[in-house]
């Protein structure tokens, strides 16, 4: 039972309470439709649980035992103890105010054990609109997140303090992935590590210094928009990683070409336990290097069979060719076969017309063999076929380009044993993941990024991909906690009450 003095605390709250009872049995409140009372009540209970939250916060600060020993992380003692230091508060359901004591000491900055206990943060907003911030910014536009959190709360934020707050919120995103731990994957599962980029809009500011260079170089023709080539000297990339699981599935060439009249086709691996991240501040080396980390993870004894899915770009199999031999663990490279489907319906219009049915069939038959391992063998032949007809170099251009591709990524073309092993040939996971962390969000009309604020967007759009979120957010709660309080004391912990 409570006792008269917690009655006593909580008198504000008890008249709050009344005053709310009042209202409903009250005949303005007959007189109101179901939506008008709900908006009067959603507005007078959140004061009522303010007024709750302020009762609670001044009975703690009366009951607060003086210490008689608080020392700081330096060694100093705080043996002077000044009671009624208040500081503010914005919670998710208005401000209050904590007053607690303040350990002395000239020349030093005050300890508070008040604080420590409760964990506040340095900044004005609390630990709930914080994480409000985080999850209502990685849905929608900064505008939309300041509106949502007024909606659920009735506290006004500024678009460019929820823009700080979610930025702040995610300083432990590389931190909790090294810390946490993964079950292992069946050893008949491979492990499928892909990486790609995406451009994202940027400030001028926030440009890498060779994109800034040649934006600098580069003459507007229009005063009211962008004109071609002048938005790809405003991106800058950012790199995107994926792991997942897949089981196996034995498939053979007609299985990925084949005709409209098969009907029994081997169905393609399927994606599990897929892991994100994102960065657009790391370059694609430590991306990937992070990629390697998740792997690690699931499989620290490298017993299962490893295999990097990417679009061909030579620098991320290079980052990922020296990622594997720092770490001593065997890593197939797969070339994306849709990539190459590509670069085959390209060559395709150096000898057919635009629409012409005949270079359906002549790409799937080049297709088929590039599955069955013989990407030198169609490389060839799409350079003789342009030889034998006598196209000029700009007729030809799209099969040179396209034989260039092939020869130069012949090594990571090895379809057929990929086929043969049950791997996945394309990368669907990764450009899914491009298009959710980074299109879907960052890619918003008229959007200019500065760089903390597209990095954390990134990051908690991954921490949610992955469920982790409330993992995560319990773990950065303790590092602030650590960081912001215990850090300030002897030994980093906080002195408690004998």
């Amino acid at each position: 039972m409570p006792t008269s003095s917690t009655n006593d605390a909580f008198s504000a709250s008890h008249s709050r309470f009344e005053q709310v009872c009042s209202f409903i049995g009250g005949e303005t409140a007959s007189s109101l439709t179901h939506w008008e009372l709900e908006t009067k009540l959603s507005v007078d209970v959140r004061e009522l649980v303010r007024q709750l939250y302020q009762d609670h916060l001044d009975l703690r600060s009366s009951r607060e035992e003086r210490l008689v020993d608080v020392i700081d992380a330096e060694g100093n003692r705080h043996t002077s103890v000044e009671a009624g230091h208040t500081r503010s508060l914005q919670t998710v359901f208005g401000e209050v105010s904590v007053t607690r004591l303040a350990y002395r000491r000239r020349g030093k900055d005050n300890l508070y054990l008040g604080d420590a206990t409760l964990n506040l943060p340095e900044e004005l907003h609390s630990h709930g609109l914080r994480e409000l911030s985080a999850i209502e910014s990685a849905r929608g536009s900064f505008e939309e997140a300041t509106e949502a959190i007024r909606r659920i709360t009735g506290v006004g934020c500024a678009k460019r303090q929820v823009e700080l707050l979610a930025a702040r919120s995610v300083v432990d995103f590389e931190a909790f992935y090294e810390n946490v731990s993964r079950m292992q994957g069946n050893q008949g599962e491979v492990l499928v590590l892909s990486v790609d980029g995406k451009g994202i809009v940027m400030r001028p500011d926030a440009l890498r210094p060779a994109t800034a260079k040649a934006a600098g170089k580069a003459t507007a023709k229009l005063k009211t928009r962008l004109s071609r080539g002048e938005k790809h000297n405003r991106k800058r990339m950012a790199e995107v990683g994926a792991v997942y699981d897949v089981t196996p599935v034995i498939r053979t060439p007609s299985d990925i070409i084949g005709r409209e009249t098969d009907t029994e086709r081997a169905p393609a691996p399927k994606a599990a336990n897929k892991w994100l991240t994102a960065s657009v501040v790391d370059n694609a080396a430590s991306v990937i290097s992070a990629v390697f980390d998740e792997a690690h993870r699931r499989d620290p004894e490298h017993r299962r069979t490893w295999i990097a899915l990417v679009d061909g770009a030579k620098h991320q199999i290079d980052c990922i060719n020296a990622e594997a031999k720092t770490r001593g663990v065997k890593v197939s490279i797969v070339c994306d076969f849709i990539h190459v489907l590509e670069y085959l319906w390209s060559s395709a219009w150096s000898f057919f017309s635009e629409g012409d049915s005949a270079a359906e069939a002549r790409v799937a038959e080049k297709a088929l063999s590039v599955l069955r391992g013989q990407a030198s063998t169609v490389a060839a032949s799409i350079r003789r076929k342009a030889t034998c007809l006598g196209l000029d170099p700009r007729s030809r251009e799209n099969a040179d380009r396209c034989a260039n591709y092939l020869l130069a990524k012949r090594d990571y073309l090895n379809y057929r044993q990929a086929l043969e092993e049950g791997w996945p040939i394309a990368s669907g996971v990764i450009e899914g993941a491009c298009r959710h962390l980074v299109k879907d969000r960052l890619d918003l009309t008229g959007a200019r990024w500065g760089l903390n604020g597209a990095e954390a967007i990134l990051k908690l759009r991954a921490l949610r991909s992955n469920g982790d979120f409330d993992e995560y957010w319990r773990f950065h709660l303790d590092r602030e906690r650590h960081r912001v309080h215990e850090a300030r004391f002897a030994h980093g912990t906080i002195p408690l009450a004998a």
